[in-house]
């Protein structure tokens, strides 16, 4: 009876969990809000497909991974004899969702109209594509998982905390500061609650959790000052709740979409690629925070999750997020996963994550997510030795490339003619956009190889550099980093052409100079370096 009691006692719910609940809740919204606005405002997909069928099977995936994870959390709790474990956070791919819905689902359906297909025919052969790119990641992702491990021992931790940072300031963080500047008088108020709460550490009226407390002044602030036009603008009142019933959808039309999946498979292998580069990475955070779960325990279930999810209907893959040092500085443990998993796959059949993605204005949302992005930043700097700074530093330049990127594709900003006069204007070298566009594509990879070179290289290990920097060369080699293609899909070097082809010949070249040139330098006799070469 006691053995069970304390078994026991490593699950149970803290205040701290509502806190991680709420911010996960808020990263799988604001995913699923982007590829519903993307889908069905951008590209006008049936809003009954993409809530209908999307949605469920999606959420089915972020159900059965959180699961997994909220397991996983309680088994290392009974095997280090700890209590204090919090779970890694799980959810949406937020790079891989936005990618699915711009560059493939987006676009097929285009295509598919264009053939003549009347709008539902059309989102349904859409749906059918999606449900076979998820099932497709998944399986890359299950064979992937097997080398988790080596990856992990193999990448200085500089590399992989480096480029979580990069990622988090730039497209974590970024984006949703603009968002919630959009109306600053709101935007700025949950902000700096959050901080208050979270990093000040300051009481918050009644116990509430500090990240509940901003939500709900933000919340009621936006609709009531919104009301009386104060904001700017004429904020109408919140939408009234609908019941959209729908469960987990599987379809034989998923071998229509397996028949249309070839042409897409250069965007979809890297999706996988990524994730499972940034479920290492991921790993390794959740271990300098003081929680070591087992890096492939942690990649076959994300990789199971994304193909139970692609077969029962969702379009987008799962992964493990970044910020679990964030979820444990908020003083979750392993309930939050729970609650998000059943909130999430719950809401997914019965249609209110729709409600909500209508209803909490994203100006509100989006401070949780920079509060996230400068978590992720600090602690990348700060579990690092000091030498290594500039390592974390360097793999910024490929995140920033991406955010640039993304902006300047935004047919607001550059008309579609102006992008193709930039990506092959004369300059004195290569074209500044172009270099932007193929610094900016595979950054997460980029960043990491980047980062490892530089520790390298200041641990005097010059062979392992220029292992590292050969690596790079050859992922170039094939675009999977440094894709000279606006939507960064791979290809051999030897299929491109003109301004294309030899930007990205002075791309991997310039990663193989380098590489002889440290060898050439591990040559010459040098000081007792500080590792072994």
């Amino acid at each position: 009876m006691v053995t069970r009691s304390v078994r026991a006692s490593y699950f149970r719910l803290v205040p701290g969990d509502v806190n991680g609940f709420l911010g996960l809740v808020v990263d799988n919204l604001s995913v699923l809000g982007l590829l519903a606005a993307v889908l069905i405002g951008v590209y006008a997909v049936p809003a009954d497909i993409v809530f209908g069928r999307m949605f469920p099977g999606t959420a089915l995936g972020v159900l059965a991974g959180d699961l997994v994870y909220t397991w996983l959390a309680v088994r290392l709790a009974r095997r280090t004899g700890r209590s204090d474990v919090t779970a890694m956070p799980f959810g949406l791919d937020t790079p891989s969702t936005i990618g699915m819905a711009l560059l493939v689902l987006g676009p097929a359906f285009a295509k598919f109209r264009a053939a003549g297909l009347d709008p539902t025919s059309a989102g349904l052969e859409t749906w059918y594509l999606g449900m076979a790119a998820t099932a497709a990641m998944g399986v890359l992702k299950l064979i992937l998982s097997f080398a988790g491990r080596t990856v992990r021992r193999l990448i200085p931790m500089a590399g992989l905390l480096g480029s979580l940072a990069g990622i988090a300031l730039t497209l974590i963080g970024f984006f949703p500061m603009v968002d919630l500047l959009q109306f600053p008088i709101v935007g700025f108020l949950t902000l700096g609650l959050i901080l208050y709460a979270l990093v000040a550490k300051g009481p918050v009226p009644l116990g509430m959790p500090g990240v509940l407390f901003a939500v709900i002044v933000g919340t009621t602030l936006y609709y009531g000052a919104g009301h009386f036009g104060f904001l700017g603008m004429q904020i109408p009142a919140p939408p009234i709740p609908a019941l959209r019933l729908a469960f987990p959808h599987p379809d034989a039309g998923i071998f229509h979409g397996f028949a249309a999946l070839w042409d897409y498979l250069p965007l979809i292998i890297p999706f996988a690629l990524l994730t499972v580069v940034g479920g290492v990475n991921n790993t390794e955070s959740a271990c300098v925070a003081g929680d070591d779960y087992d890096v492939r325990s942690i990649l076959l279930a994300e990789a199971a999750a994304t193909l139970l999810a692609g077969l029962a209907g969702g379009v987008a893959q799962t992964t493990p997020y970044i910020g679990h040092p964030a979820f444990k500085e908020m003083g979750a443990r392993s309930g939050y996963t729970l609650l998000t998993g059943i909130f999430v796959g719950v809401g997914g059949v019965l249609g209110y994550l729709a409600n909500l993605i209508e209803l909490v204005p994203l100006a509100v949302l989006a401070p949780v997510l920079v509060f996230l992005a400068l978590s992720i930043t600090a602690q990348a700097f700060s579990a690092v030795p000091a030498r290594h700074a500039s390592a974390v530093a360097i793999s910024f330049f490929p995140s920033i490339a991406r955010l640039m990127t993304i902006e300047l594709s935004d047919p607001k900003f550059v008309s579609p003619e102006r992008l193709a006069q930039l990506l092959t204007a004369p300059e004195h070298g290569l074209p500044v956009f172009s270099v932007i566009v193929a610094l900016g594509n595979g950054f997460i990879i980029t960043a990491t190889v980047w980062a490892a070179f530089v520790v390298e290289m200041t641990e005097n290990r010059l062979r392992s550099a220029a292992a590292y920097l050969a690596a790079g060369g050859t992922l170039s080699f094939f675009g999977i980093v440094h894709s000279v293609r606006l939507d960064g899909s791979a290809y051999a070097l030897w299929q491109l052409h003109g301004i294309a082809r030899n930007v990205a010949v002075q791309f991997c070249a310039a990663y193989f100079v380098l590489a002889a040139a440290l060898l050439l330098l591990s040559l010459q006799s040098r000081p007792l370096s500080r590792g072994r070469n």
